[in-house]
């Protein structure tokens, strides 16, 4: 949404702190992202935030000038690896994936590149081929998640939430239209093989 003055909270608000909770209880790390507000600038922010109480932030580099997202948020400067569970893992918004040399893996730096969004259903098919082209280019597990429904804008989002294998192999099988729970494991010793 443009709507960052409305939508924006701090990172110690009610978005962060509930996920935090619940991702105690629960046991299991959460990734997303929300409108930040800091120093008075907005940021379309991604998160992951461990069971453990470890909370890791990402702002969104690549702002979709077409929709205007630069006159009202500001653009995040670095890349974040999360280490978990022996896992490195990357974190990245929407629009971010079609820049190819801003998620390039120099060195095998993360095991795992995950993309929230909200890429509507025009578009749809350059959202599969840019998932399934990071997941070949960087050796690597790429997790793109993406909205359902519409928006005040009357775009429509059919979805498309999928799992690349390092060969961009299609894990999942996640049906359109719908939002719903998906769970796959992934292999750590088999993809440090494949990169061998």
């Amino acid at each position: 949404s443009m709507k960052s003055h409305v939508l924006a909270e701090p990172v110690s608000d009610n978005t962060i702190t509930t996920l935090r909770k619940q991702a105690a209880r629960y046991q299991f790390a959460i990734a997303g992202s929300f409108i930040a507000r800091e120093n008075n600038a907005y940021y379309n922010r991604g998160f992951f935030l461990t069971p453990q109480g470890d909370a890791f932030f990402y702002d969104k580099h690549h702002l979709f000038r077409p929709g205007r997202e630069s006159e009202y948020f500001s653009s995040g400067n670095r890349r974040v690896i999360i280490p978990y569970c022996g896992w490195n893992i990357c974190v990245m918004v929407c629009y971010d994936l079609r820049f190819p040399v801003w998620s390039r893996n120099v060195n095998n730096e993360y095991d795992l590149l995950i993309y929230v969004a909200n890429w509507p259903s025009p578009r749809r098919q350059v959202w599969d081929t840019l998932l399934e082209a990071r997941a070949i280019e960087n050796l690597s597990y790429v997790c793109g998640v993406n909205r359902v429904g519409t928006d005040g804008s009357i775009l429509h989002y059919d979805g498309g939430s999928a799992v690349y294998s390092p060969k961009g192999e299609k894990l999942t099988a996640i049906p359109d239209e719908k939002e719903c729970v998906e769970t796959i494991s992934l292999d750590l010793s088999s993809l440090r093989t494949f990169r061998e």
